[in-house]
This record gives structure tokens, C-alpha cells and sequence, in this order.
């Protein structure tokens, strides 16, 4: 089975066992793996969200299972390019999108999405990805 990376949307399907039939045929075949990004951003949509003892517990018990992309020296260069061709072409990109693309772009693996539009403009830059919508 090959890695893929799946972003904050999708990986919130599935904390919450509701991926839709697409999404669970589309990643049958694949490990599923997340960024540092997603585990930060799960865990201020717990904060800002309210979310009870047994919802933190679920994204908990999902995160412990899935392997993880740390940042390192080649991933923060990555968003530094990516970083300043965008903002050089006038299209600058929100920041976490931006990380979670050069995690990708970095290690070399596809990402799997609900938001396709979120990362259209790294396909040039190198980003494999799997619209899931």
C-alpha cells in the first residue's frame, strides 16, 4: 500500500466515520498519513469548537494511528519557494495550505483532498493531487 496525505477535511471525515463512498474508494488502496498541520489544526478546532471529552478522544485515537510528516530543513525551503512564487505571481496562498503542500511536494507523495481549489496552484510547482470531490 502506498502513503498518501490526506489534508485536515479528510482526515475529520474519518475522526468522525463519515468519509463518503468516494472518499473511502478513492483511499482504499492507501495508507493514509497526515501533516504537523493537521494535528495543529485539530487541535484548535477542538479549542474553538468546544469539543467534549470523548470528540478529543476520538481525534486522539485516529492521530495515534496515522503516521505523521514532522517539518524539517527540506520542507520549510519547500515553503519558502512555494511562498514567494505565489506571492511573486500575485496568488498568495493561505499558510497552512502552503505547509501541508510542501510537506507533500517535499516527501514526494499525492495529496488526497476535499478542496481541490485549496491546491491547484502547487501542481506546478510539483504537488500530485487527488481530488476527492
Amino acid at each position: 500500500m502506498s502513503l498518501v496525505m490526506v489534508d485536515t477535511d479528510v482526515a475529520s471525515s474519518f475522526i468522525r466515520a463519515k468519509p463518503t463512498p468516494q472518499v473511502l474508494s478513492a483511499l482504499a488502496r492507501h495508507t493514509m498519513c497526515v501533516t504537523f498541520v493537521t494535528v495543529a489544526e485539530l487541535t484548535e478546532w477542538g479549542i474553538n469548537r468546544s469539543w467534549g471529552h470523548r470528540t478529543r478522544l476520538d481525534v486522539d485515537g485516529w492521530l495515534a494511528r496515522v503516521p505523521k510528516v514532522w517539518c524539517d530543513e527540506d520542507i520549510s525551503r519547500t515553503w519558502g519557494r512555494l511562498s514567494a512564487e505565489t506571492r511573486r505571481a500575485g496568488r498568495p496562498r493561505p499558510i497552512n495550505d502552503m505547509w501541508i503542500a510542501a510537506c507533500c511536494i517535499a516527501q514526494r507523495q499525492s495529496l488526497a483532498t476535499l478542496n481541490s481549489k485549496d491546491y491547484v496552484d502547487f501542481v506546478d510547482h510539483g504537488l500530485d493531487l487527488l481530488s476527492l470531490s
